[in-house]
């Protein structure tokens, strides 16, 4: 149960960034703000939100985690095995993916990783960079 303090909160932060605060948007909101900083791909977050109690489909946890995606309030991350997972940390950084758990690891965005990049195509500009180092 989300109390009456968090539901308040969360609607706010939807509402700052245009989302309107529907039932399931709050809880799994909810979910993902509940133990800080986390990776989750939509079925890991459908179980979580199933084993809370949560009824909500496969289907809106796709839709909602790409509407938060949208809006920024996640970061949308694709390893190199094609799986998608979906980040709460929005701030500049880039991530680990271990092929053998499946686990993302933080590491900040230290360095000069600009440099090395090519010049965009005339007419467009980088906005974002995210490295995803894949280990065993």
């Amino acid at each position: 149960m989300i109390s009456d303090q968090a539901i308040s909160e969360l609607t706010q932060r939807l509402q700052k960034v245009g989302l309107r605060p529907t039932r399931q948007r709050l809880e799994l909101l909810h979910l993902l703000s509940g133990e800080g900083d986390r990776h989750v791909t939509p079925e890991l977050l459908h179980l979580e939100a199933r084993r809370n109690g949560i009824r909500v489909s496969l289907a809106t946890v796709y839709n909602t985690l790409n509407q938060f995606t949208d809006k920024a309030v996640l970061r949308r991350l694709i390893t190199e095995s094609g799986v998608t997972w979906f980040d709460t940390n929005t701030s500049d950084h880039h991530h680990f993916y271990n092929e053998v758990s499946g686990e993302l690891i933080d590491f900040p965005a230290d360095g000069d990783v600009w440099s090395c990049l090519p010049a965009p195509p005339e007419g467009a500009e980088i906005t974002s960079l995210s490295i995803v180092v894949s280990i065993r």
